[in-house]
């Protein structure tokens, strides 16, 4: 089937059960770690930039959990940075990305604008146009991983995604669509990923650069601007990972983070929580010190002293000792004050974390990690080999997601407020409208 094609014929009850309910599942998740950002330093500046920057003129969507409007285009960059700033949002391995906290605000500005043009948009064509929007952005990630020497940040592909989802609810012909195809990734960011590994800032896995991009071209190409072809997806040396669209779901791939930590960092939390669990007096008073044997990527976060939320979050020192010291990481253990407590901080000291060998060659179709410790009455306890809870072949219960929904968005969300996005989600395959779900999220929160 050929990408337009499939665009423009797919509906969301032509996917397999499984692959339907993770597409929900995700988009939960998505809404659960926006609305646990919301208050955070990186979302408020960029609601205020998008409101400043790109005020509402012919079009307008609004603010997620925030309600002002403003262009689609600062609805995209303020909702892709605001998902981005609490890493526990949901990801993929073959692109060694995110498509979730890219396409979700994009499509969410894109629809709110639609619609309050005067088009209904029912919860089936909007799943459609989601789900899409996940599966391409995802094998264009696999795509670009692929085929680039470097490893690039989500932002550099996930602008396809927004593309084929938005074409999709815009009813864009082919002509038009193919030209959308080629801005997006001409205009596409470099986002070298390693680069915010070993320097962390606001700016994350550019989701707010992704969803900007995939937003700018449609409109580009709407107004008649022409693109070069999208080579990610068709170039023959990426043939493979296009040929069998519709037949086989990348999605089905996705895993979920119980954390708001780097995924890399996830397996080391992983296996302490698994020592935890077995030995149940070990807590940070009774530690002499922690080696965590990890991958060459893993090994870089390193994180023993973060300056701020952005550095917390992506370092493995500083959530692995407040996992320890807090029992719990969450969005108030990797922001605000958290960030120095002395002792997070006098642990994360005590924590060296190196690469070895067995387990860098494991990577990146295994992500893995070994934990040591060493107790102050001379006894050393050493974990297995352990891949991060979440995973597709360790998953996380579909009871404890719907925990961690409640536990991010109860940042900033009432129990009503949750409870009925919750049950707007799971019904939205069965709605005439999404109004009443964009209204919840889009909306001011009292």
């Amino acid at each position: 089937m050929s990408l337009y094609a499939f665009i423009q014929e797919f509906h969301f009850t032509q996917a397999p059960l499984a692959t339907r309910q993770c597409l929900l599942t995700c988009l939960l998740d998505i809404l659960g770690v926006a609305a646990g950002a919301r208050n955070n330093q990186t979302s408020q500046v960029l609601r205020e930039y998008a409101s400043e920057h790109y005020p509402a003129t012919g079009i307008a969507s609004r603010l997620m959990f925030d309600g002002r409007h403003v262009h689609p285009l600062g609805a995209a960059w303020a909702g892709g940075f605001c998902v981005d700033s609490l890493d526990a949002h949901e990801g993929h391995f073959t692109s060694k990305g995110h498509a979730g906290a890219t396409v979700v605000p994009a499509l969410l500005a894109l629809a709110d604008a639609y619609r309050q043009q005067g088009h209904q948009i029912s919860g089936e064509e909007f799943l459609s146009a989601l789900c899409i929007a996940y599966e391409t952005a995802l094998r264009a990630g696999a795509a670009l991983m692929a085929t680039a020497p470097e490893y690039h940040a989500s932002g550099s592909f996930s602008g396809i995604g927004v593309v084929c989802g938005g074409a999709r609810l815009l009813g864009m012909d082919e002509s038009t669509f193919r030209h959308a195809l080629g801005i997006a990734e001409y205009f596409g960011p470099r986002c070298p990923m390693m680069r915010l590994v070993d320097h962390p800032s606001m700016l994350r896995d550019a989701h707010g650069a992704g969803a900007y991009a995939g937003i700018n071209a449609l409109l580009l190409a709407k107004a008649g601007v022409t693109g070069a072809p999208a080579e990610t997806i068709e170039s023959t040396a990426v043939a493979a990972q296009w040929h069998d669209l519709g037949q086989r779901w990348e999605i089905d791939a996705q895993y979920f983070k119980p954390w708001p930590v780097c995924r890399w960092a996830q397996p080391a939390l992983t296996a302490m929580e698994a020592l935890r669990q077995q030995h149940p007096g070990v807590d940070a008073d009774n530690i002499e010190r922690i080696r965590v044997e990890t991958f060459h990527e893993s090994m870089r976060l390193q994180g023993h002293a973060p300056a701020n939320a952005d550095e917390a979050q992506y370092g493995l020192a500083f959530p692995l000792a407040a996992l320890i010291c807090r029992r719990q990481v969450g969005p108030a253990e990797v922001t605000g004050d958290a960030i120095h407590a002395v002792d997070i901080r006098a642990l994360s000291q005590r924590i060296e974390i190196v690469e070895v060998d067995d387990l860098s060659s494991r990577f990146p179709e295994e992500i893995l990690s070994r934990v040591h410790l060493w107790l102050k009455d001379g006894r050393v306890l050493s974990s297995d080999t352990t891949a991060a809870k979440g995973d597709p072949a360790t998953p996380i219960p579909a009871e404890e997601l719907r925990d961690k929904f409640h536990r991010m968005a109860g940042v900033s969300l009432a129990a009503s407020h949750r409870q009925a996005i919750e049950q707007r989600v799971a019904e939205l395959a069965d709605s005439p409208t999404c109004a009443p779900l964009f209204d919840l999220i889009l909306n001011g929160v009292q």
